[in-house]
């Protein structure tokens, strides 16, 4: 442990959170440890031995770092009773997961609460409702939101080519403990339904450790649009706008922006008022998001609810001047919503761009290394890392290396000035996505706002072409 001291700001009604256990790492746990710093809240870091040699900045920031273990994650970050007693042995009153890792672990919450921890985000029953898809769409539903169709878990392969049949072709088979888009399987007939049904359930068992499987209905060509709710636990909610994420590969996100260029302030207003009304109605704590699909005919569905702060959390904050991580302590430790929601107003616009260390060459590989370079920045430019120059990208964990927000009075305004940050970064050492998302941005279709879950494969395909 290192200990380090430095004078701090009152801590009012934060007095109970002396101290926060930032139990993540890379840019989450750098973004907590600022939010810590800015409230007067000593910060407390958990790392593995990887991520002490790599020479982060947060690190020297925090207060106090506790090694987890070795680089692994399954070795360090995510040994439960190894964290929670590093939180407690440094007096920690109160403990903030960030994201990936343990942060929608029910378990862990539990743990934390068992041993006088205060878990920063829901309960951990509320956790545990709304990580299982099945019952967290039996909840969205009896709260009143509109949810894809689908069934319940499926007991054998015959049981779900029957419900196939009955939700109508195309399906999409999932595991109920999933997420991160991992495990998807889209099935066209009852035949496939049934071939794929013994793999996915041996995949889930594996990764989530639950095998057991729904299905919902696949549908065609929708967007991915996501509501930033905030909960007091007693009843209170407030929804600060949405997010479109529909530039995915493989499921997962790439590029995030708010408010989404498919919506306008009506569908906003009623939407949103549904979260709300679903947020309050299950006494949610914390920041959440709820996940819906856009169809063709402008209706959203729900998919399921991230319990945690997300990655692309800071296109919402541009755009409304509320910061998410802030407002997660306060909750926690008993304060109040920070705004009404007549108050919350969305100024301009926001496009997040998530800067991986990834070989375009090789399929986008990951590709860890030690950078040699590091400099991005720009008007109206945000850079959220935990890297500099010198430091090394240790190959254990997700190859995240920055995200770069721009916030402009328009979407073309913040478009521009993301390709020109990213046009002026000077990163070396290592391959990034840099290129990509210039491609991206400067494609007529994004730039027109018409892009769906399925639209970057195609571009994908066509750059390809262009390029033989």
């Amino acid at each position: 442990m290192h200990p380090r001291t430095r004078p701090r700001a009152p801590l009012s009604w934060a007095r109970m959170f002396h101290r926060i256990f930032v139990a993540n790492r890379g840019e989450v746990a750098a973004r907590i440890v600022r939010a810590c710093r800015e409230m007067g809240i000593q910060a407390v870091c958990g790392a593995s031995t990887a991520d002490l040699e790599a020479g982060y900045p947060y690190l020297d920031a925090a207060d106090q770092v506790v090694c987890l273990g070795p680089g692994p994650a399954a070795e360090s970050y995510l040994q439960m009773e190894r964290v929670v007693q590093a939180a407690r042995q440094t007096s920690c009153a109160a403990l903030h997961p960030g994201w990936g890792f343990l942060a929608e672990n029910a378990r862990f919450a539990a743990l934390c609460a068992q041993h006088g921890v205060i878990f920063i985000g829901p309960d951990a029953a509320t956790m545990d409702r709304m990580g299982r898809k099945v019952s967290a769409r039996a909840a969205a539903r009896a709260a009143g939101l509109p949810v894809v169709p689908g069934s319940g878990i499926l007991a054998d392969a015959e049981t779900a080519a029957a419900e196939a049949q009955r939700i109508g072709f195309p399906v999409a088979l999932k595991a109920d403990a999933g997420g991160g888009g991992r495990g998807i399987r889209r099935c066209e007939d009852q035949a496939e339904v049934r071939t794929a049904f013994r793999d996915a359930a041996r995949e889930a068992q594996a990764a989530f450790g639950s095998a057991a499987l729904y299905l919902e209905k696949y549908l065609e060509g929708g967007r991915h649009i996501e509501f930033q709710v905030l909960g007091d636990g007693r009843g209170g909610a407030i929804h600060l706008g949405e997010r479109e994420c529909s530039i995915q590969r493989r499921h997962q996100k790439l590029l995030e922006e708010a408010p989404s260029p498919a919506f306008d302030a009506v569908h906003r207003a009623h939407y949103g008022a549904l979260c709300v009304q679903a947020t309050a109605a299950w006494r949610y704590r914390g920041a959440g998001t709820m996940e819906f699909l856009l169809d063709s005919a402008g209706d959203l569905h729900f998919l399921e609810m991230n319990t945690r702060l997300q990655v692309e959390h800071p296109v919402t904050e541009a755009v409304t001047g509320i910061d998410l991580a802030q407002a997660m302590i306060r909750i926690a430790a008993g304060g109040p919503l920070p705004c009404a929601q007549d108050q919350v107003a969305i100024q301009g616009h926001a496009i997040e761009a998530r800067l991986n260390a990834e070989d375009p060459a090789a399929d986008f590989r990951p590709a860890p290394g030690r950078l040699e370079a590091f400099e991005v920045a720009g008007e109206g430019v945000r850079v959220d890392t935990h890297l500099v120059a010198g430091a090394r990208v240790p190959p254990y964990y997700d190859s995240l290396l920055a995200k770069v927000i721009a916030h402009g009075p328009d979407r073309d305004t913040a478009a521009d000035r993301l390709a020109a940050a990213l046009a002026g970064a000077r990163i070396e050492g290592v391959p990034t996505t840099a290129a990509l998302h210039l491609a991206i941005l400067a494609d007529p279709e994004f730039r027109a706002g018409r892009c769906d879950t399925l639209w970057l494969p195609r571009f994908l395909e066509r750059s390809a072409a262009a390029a033989r």
